[in-house]
């Protein structure tokens, strides 16, 4: 029996009144309809339940996604959280930025940070934040300062906290042989694809397209597998974000839009449009500004800005009073003020806890606060991301990115770069043996 995570229709219908309640609409009727049928209010962690439920329930929770759809926003959510593109942009103000130099460096720095943060965060990805501590420092990793090892590990802790299963094998710090496939590293591959096809024209139309042509089923998670399923199913692409999909404020879109900013050097604005076309294929409000986020951030970073100006590049692309801009704000006062790592770090989780761990707020707050305190320091900056916890691949790589591009691959610590060698090994067709140095080229030429 094959249980398919975020997918089930019984497993969708919890995370879909925690949507609604999110957003301030009234789902109290339907709860009480769903509960009163033996439905359960507890959403599953890891997006399945162990068993299905029976045909009658099954049926009800399909009904009942297609009555949460219904529901209305209340009045301030869309005029603080608009999901067209010109009120979101109406009055993004970029900070004046730098003449991009050394682009070709920067970009390789970019794609070499991805790489580098997001290894250091797959072996722990889905591990709690106590988890993550002690395991760091039952191998002597703590504060955290190289890339996990289960040398010297207590067994008792790794009996506790186990590793990801799918990540172990290739990256803990004994086992990493250049950098193996993830997500977090395939879609930027997606993207590339689509300026190489379509240049900086292409529609939302194209990046579904591209993903039935580029990615197995199986390769997409949360908004995205929803988003995919609908499209199978004959949605059309301006709606696939919008059917029986409680994951919209989630991360996905988050880490498929940095190369857009990269193609885009000191033009955060474009690339936020950009971001804006591929991320509505999947998410809404808060998680497209997420994907618009990353772009402008990374368009300021492959300029060599400083952190300051990079946070507000991707903070003038962000609708000023939604979740996503508070949750960004709050990272950044918490890495200006007082509080030591771990108990600023304790305060993010304090206030963000509730949410899952792959929704797009908690990671941005733990993002920003990465970037500030790294203050363009590479190392300090994807330790501090991945051991914050929540969905630390995904974090690792955009802080990565942000920082490498910052720094640039010359200046990158050899101690978190000579072990991805160079290599990049993916299933996504059309990138077989690909190299960073190469990917750092295809972007570039997508740049003019």
């Amino acid at each position: 029996m094959i249980r398919l995570s975020w997918t089930q229709p019984e497993d969708l219908v919890p995370h879909a009144l925690e949507a609604a309640r999110l957003d301030g609409r009234d789902a109290a009727a339907i709860r009480d309809r769903w509960t009163a049928a033996g439905g359960s209010t507890a959403a599953p962690v890891s997006g399945a339940t162990p068993e299905p439920a029976p045909d009658a329930l099954r049926a009800l929770a399909r009904e009942v996604l297609d009555d949460l759809d219904a529901l209305a926003d209340p009045d301030a959510l869309p005029a603080n959280e608009p999901d067209d593109l010109g009120p979101v942009l109406a009055l993004a103000s970029p900070p004046e930025l730098p003449e991009p130099g050394d682009l070709g460096d920067r970009v390789l720095g970019a794609w070499l940070g991805r790489a580098a943060g997001c290894l250091l965060g797959k072996p722990v990805e889905k591990i709690p934040l106590d988890g993550i501590r002690a395991i760091a420092k039952s191998t002597g990793n703590w504060p955290l300062h190289g890339y996990f090892t289960e040398q010297g590990l207590d067994p008792a802790v790794a009996a506790r906290y186990p590793w990801n299963r799918r990540s172990r094998p290739t990256s803990l710090a004994e086992n990493i042989d250049g950098m193996p496939e993830d997500d977090d590293l395939n879609f930027p591959l997606i993207a590339l694809t689509l300026l190489e096809r379509h240049g900086p024209g292409f529609t939302t139309d194209h990046v579904a397209q591209a993903w039935l042509d580029l990615l197995p089923g199986g390769r997409v998670f949360t908004a995205e597998r929803i988003a995919y399923r609908n499209l199978l199913d004959g949605v059309e692409p301006d709606r696939a974000a919008a059917v029986r999909n409680p994951f919209r404020d989630w991360i996905g879109a988050q880490i498929r839009t940095d190369l857009y900013g990269w193609t885009r050097p000191g033009l955060p604005v474009e690339a936020a449009m950009l971001a804006w076309t591929d991320a509505r294929l999947s998410h809404g409000r808060n998680g497209v500004y997420g994907a618009m986020f990353a772009a402008a951030a990374s368009a300021a970073a492959v300029t060599g800005a400083s952190v300051d100006a990079v946070l507000a590049a991707g903070l003038s692309v962000v609708p000023a009073r939604s979740r996503y801009a508070a949750a960004v704000l709050r990272g950044i006062e918490l890495a200006a003020g007082d509080l030591p790592d771990e108990a600023a770090i304790d305060a993010l989780h304090a206030e963000y806890g509730h949410l899952h761990w792959v929704h797009v707020l908690n990671n941005a707050a733990l993002l920003a606060f990465a970037l500030a305190r790294g203050a363009g320091d590479f190392r300090r900056t994807i330790t501090l991301a991945v051991s914050g916890g929540w969905d630390t691949d995904s974090v690792g790589a955009t802080a990565g990115a942000i920082t490498g591009a910052i720094t640039g691959a010359k200046a990158l610590p050899a101690e978190w770069i000579s072990p991805l060698d160079d290599r990049y090994a993916t299933s996504v067709p059309g990138f077989a043996g690909a190299t960073f140095t190469a990917l750092a080229a295809r972007t570039l030429e997508a740049s003019a």
